[in-house]
């Protein structure tokens, strides 16, 4: 065998390694497993209208209720740090008028809750406190107006996300019952994407609407401290002698 037979014979064998290799790599990138990826809407979607729907509706109350109530607490809680001593010099020149026309342009529930106060001066002193009490009673309703709604979401929600994986499921069992002996992971996987889904979003929201009404809760309590506060320096100033 000459030199070039051998060179020649060389080149195809290299040739031919050269396309086993890329035989081998071809296949192996075809064996490979793609990567599924999966936008929020199209995971949403694999929860169901049925589910979903109510859920997007019930976040939208929750965060709705949380702004709107955030504001009006807020805007309840402000108040002239002078505003005591003011109607406690009013009242001890007699200006009543004076005293409540302060408490009208203050517009927060303590002010109003002074006001009643006033308007009962001369009766006894028990029913100028019971008058302020009830004033109480009602402007705090109307700061907790919405907190049901929202205690009723942070409740609910979880347990419609349950419901709907309790449907996923049954979904998943009638699929493998109609698939007889051809059962594989693509059959199950809508009543699955379901299932686990929907209980994800009902915790989502759940918890979002939980930590909002406790969080409303919480700045409740200190408008209404602040208005027990204001009650009790009234009672004491009018408990105080004239000099």
């Amino acid at each position: 065998m000459t030199p070039l037979n051998v060179l020649l014979q060389i080149q195809a064998t290299g040739a031919a390694a050269a396309d086993t290799i890329n035989q081998v790599a071809n296949s192996a990138i075809q064996a490979a497993p793609q990567t599924v990826e999966m936008s929020y809407w199209e995971m949403a979607k694999k929860g169901g209208p049925f589910i979903m729907i109510p859920m997007l509706i019930m976040s939208f109350i929750a965060v709705y209720i949380f702004i709107e109530r955030w504001v009006a607490i807020k805007k309840a809680s402000k108040e002239d740090t002078t505003f005591m001593d003011r109607i406690k010099d009013y009242i001890m020149d007699g200006k009543l008028d004076s005293a409540t026309n302060l408490c009208q342009q203050a517009n927060t529930p303590a002010a109003r809750m002074i006001e009643k106060g006033i308007s009962r001066l001369g009766k006894p002193m028990n029913d100028v406190l019971v008058a302020i009490e009830n004033v109480g009673n009602i402007e705090t309703n109307k700061l907790e107006k919405g907190f049901n709604i929202l205690a009723t979401i942070a409740g609910g929600a979880p347990m419609l996300g349950f419901l709907g994986t309790v449907i996923g499921m049954v979904q998943a069992f009638y699929d493998m019952a109609n698939a007889g002996n051809n059962v594989d992971i693509t059959v199950l996987s809508n009543g699955i994407y379901t299932a686990m889904i929907t209980t994800v979003a009902g915790l989502i929201v759940g918890i979002i609407a939980y930590f909002a009404y406790n969080v409303l809760v919480s700045r409740l309590d200190q408008v209404v401290q602040k208005m027990e506060t204001r009650t009790m320096e009234f009672m004491d100033l009018l408990n105080e002698p004239i000099n």
